[in-house]
């Protein structure tokens, strides 16, 4: 049984196949048809809806996309539609500043911009610009209808904090979820089943019976399978429940994130000690996706353009898998294998990423190359984590990402500069030995050459902000490199 709030009133579902995305559920099940389908792959918006949460006693809004989310995945939440915000008296505040800036043209986007600033009013109630362009670049306007719906969305906060429903029903909205307990740990529907365990000693050995069942967490991939490839997934484990690989916290040497945790939770863990790292997180897909993905998935995936990999490698980090009640510790660098293929074993799952605090003297920097600044994938990106002793270099670690069939370090260019005085001689060499490491495929992304050229580029980028924190005067210029 899955059991819900769609707005305030309690649903009880166990006749729902567990492939059924919320998307579908609104609009075939609950004729909620306010939600719109725009692509099926979280890349437009028009799908956003808002799903209410209690973390530590309060009640947390977010922004997810309807399309990759399944509805075994709504158990203990309250699901917020477009239709949900007006009352019987008036329109939501969020919907009369639409009609107030005309921010509605064709009005196929206008519900998933509603929600989105929905949930920008209970997260940041006094946002400002830079907040409304984030909580808005997940969704798209095809009419380029842009400056009317930021102008709306600033409006708000000039009167925030906005009471609204929400807000009234806020206790009783916590008490009713709370109420709900824990999920069922199987639901069995249309022949396929869901396990949704509570920790991780049950999804051990949920994974041990069932070692062909998808993990799904964040699902922000894994649910492609069946809005793109219309695949079934006959047995799905559902991790949104398991507590205890969701949690944050440090060590004097470790910040130690759960597999499970989203990667708008990453950012906030890891911006304070690695601000290059929070500012790509930034730039990750869309708030509504970053609300959902996980940082373990990102790895999981072994996807060789993924955003947090080469960053991670860069770092030293290590993970802790374990299978069954036997766990072990591998640095990520050696988890990737070849394309698509990893060190994890038969019914193993990833429970920790360890990631080394900043020690002194250490520099960490990460550039993300892509068509689009915001809501895309890269064509390149890379990390750079160096030591530095006076001039020269004590430690370093190269890592990158849509250079080679996985994210790798980058060895050759490593070893030029290890040991040497860190200068314009030193890193054109290391330019040139960074040609050797890899061997990039042309994509529609970018093409061999350009991946090549621009990473060694990035290298050089890596120089030119050094010697500026330095103070030293320094010619800017672009290597062009011709394999």
């Amino acid at each position: 049984m899955i059991r819900f709030l769609l707005n305030q009133t309690l649903q009880e579902e166990k006749d729902i196949s567990p492939n059924l995305t919320v998307l579908n559920y609104l609009r075939e099940h609950a004729r909620k048809t306010g939600t719109k389908e725009g692509c099926g792959s979280g890349d437009c918006g028009a799908c956003t809806v808002v799903l209410g949460e209690v973390v530590n006693g309060n009640l947390e809004y977010r922004s997810v996309n309807s399309c990759l989310t399944f509805v075994s995945a709504l158990h203990g939440k309250q699901l917020i539609t477009v239709e949900d915000l007006r009352t019987k008296e008036a329109l939501h505040p969020v919907q009369k500043a639409i009609v107030d800036f005309h921010g509605s043209q064709c009005g196929f986007c206008t519900p998933g911009f509603i929600m989105s600033m929905f949930a920008l009013t209970k997260n940041t109630p006094n946002a400002d610009k830079e907040d409304t362009y984030e909580a808005l670049a997940g969704n798209l306007c095809r009419c380029t209808g842009y400056r009317p719906i930021v102008e709306a969305a600033l409006s708000l906060s000039q009167e925030a904090p906005i009471r609204d429903q929400f807000s009234d029903y806020e206790r009783e909205t916590i008490d009713k979820l709370n109420a709900m307990g824990k999920p069922e740990l199987e639901h069995h529907a249309e022949g396929k089943t869901a396990f949704t365990p509570t920790n991780s000693d049950e999804l051990a050995k949920v994974l041990m019976a069932h070692p062909h069942a998808k993990l799904l967490a964040g699902g922000t991939d894994l649910a492609l399978e069946v809005t793109q490839f219309h695949r079934d997934i006959d047995e799905l484990i559902y991790l949104g429940h398991v507590d205890d690989i969701k949690t944050v916290s440090e060590t004097d040497t470790h910040i130690e994130i759960g597999a499970n945790v989203p990667l708008t939770d990453v950012y906030r863990a890891l911006e304070p000690h690695y601000p290059d790292f929070g500012a790509l997180i930034h730039r990750f897909a869309s708030l509504q996706i970053r609300n959902q993905g996980t940082v373990g998935g990102n790895i999981a995936n072994a996807s060789p353009i993924g955003d947090s990999p080469p960053l991670l490698i860069s770092l030293g980090t290590s993970m802790i898998l374990r299978r069954g009640d036997t766990t072990r510790e591998i640095l990520l660098e050696d988890y990737f294998k070849s394309y698509k293929v990893t060190d994890l074993q038969p019914s193993e799952f990833i429970q920790t990423i360890r990631i080394p605090k900043p020690q002194a003297n250490q520099t960490f920097r990460a550039y993300k190359i892509s068509k689009r600044f915001d809501d895309d994938i890269s064509a390149v990106c890379g990390a750079f984590n160096l030591t530095l002793d006076g001039d020269n270099v004590t430690d370093i670690k190269i890592a990158f990402g849509g250079m080679a069939p996985i994210p790798a370090r980058a060895t050759q260019c490593e070893q030029a500069l290890m040991g040497k005085p860190l200068s314009s001689s030193s890193i054109e060499q290391a330019m040139t030995a960074l040609a050797t490491d890899f061997q990039p495929i042309s994509d529609f992304r970018a093409s061999k050459a350009y991946r090549t050229e621009t990473a060694a580029n990035l290298l050089y980028r890596l120089y030119i902000e050094l010697q500026n924190m330095r103070g030293e005067a320094i010619e800017t210029r672009v290597i062009h490199y011709v394999p």
